[in-house]
């Protein structure tokens, strides 16, 4: 499938089979996650791979956004590890775990994955409940699993503003 078709396909899943993400599609989506582009090239994303029962359990305290998926991901960023803009201190790292999001959201889809960004959480209660190091800050959480047969995307999701209202040449 080429690019295009490919972003144009993917849409937000809200309802999954309850089987289990192979360990290989979880890998391939990982990689995926790994070569995202960052600033800098340092990498601050940190992945935590929550798909016990414990630990979904843990997540549903966190957020009612996880759409009985079998595996979520907790994408965060160390804001220890990410770039800093000299003239006004901004930091790249929500960006930063933003791209990787999105690529293993890509790949995902690829392989047949579906997937939801989440930002629809208590990030105070989610650094608890993971025990999340404190320069780790929570960026999204991605539920991920097969679509279920009757997981439709959302209405809205076709409906795009044309480019001429949201690109601008100078």
């Amino acid at each position: 499938m080429n690019f295009l078709n490919l972003a144009a396909q993917r849409y937000s899943v809200r309802k999954f089979r309850p089987e289990p993400v192979s360990e290989s599609d979880l890998q391939v989506i990982l990689e995926a996650g790994r070569l995202a582009p960052t600033a800098c090239n340092l990498q601050p994303q940190r992945i935590y791979v929550i798909r016990s029962a414990a630990g979904l359990e843990k997540l549903r305290r966190c957020t009612s956004c996880h759409f009985e998926a079998p595996l979520v991901l907790l994408i965060c960023y160390d804001s220890s590890a990410s770039w800093k803009r000299s003239f006004d201190g901004f930091e790249s790292g929500c960006m930063d775990a933003s791209i990787v999001g999105t690529h293993i959201m890509l790949a995902a889809a690829e392989r047949g994955l579906g997937s939801t960004w989440v930002c629809y959480f208590d990030p105070a209660l989610l650094r608890r409940e993971f025990s999340l190091p404190k320069p780790q800050i929570p960026a999204l959480l991605l539920p991920l699993g097969y679509p279920a047969p009757d997981a439709v995307p959302n209405p809205m999701h076709f409906q795009r503003q044309n480019l001429a209202d949201t690109v601008f040449y100078d």
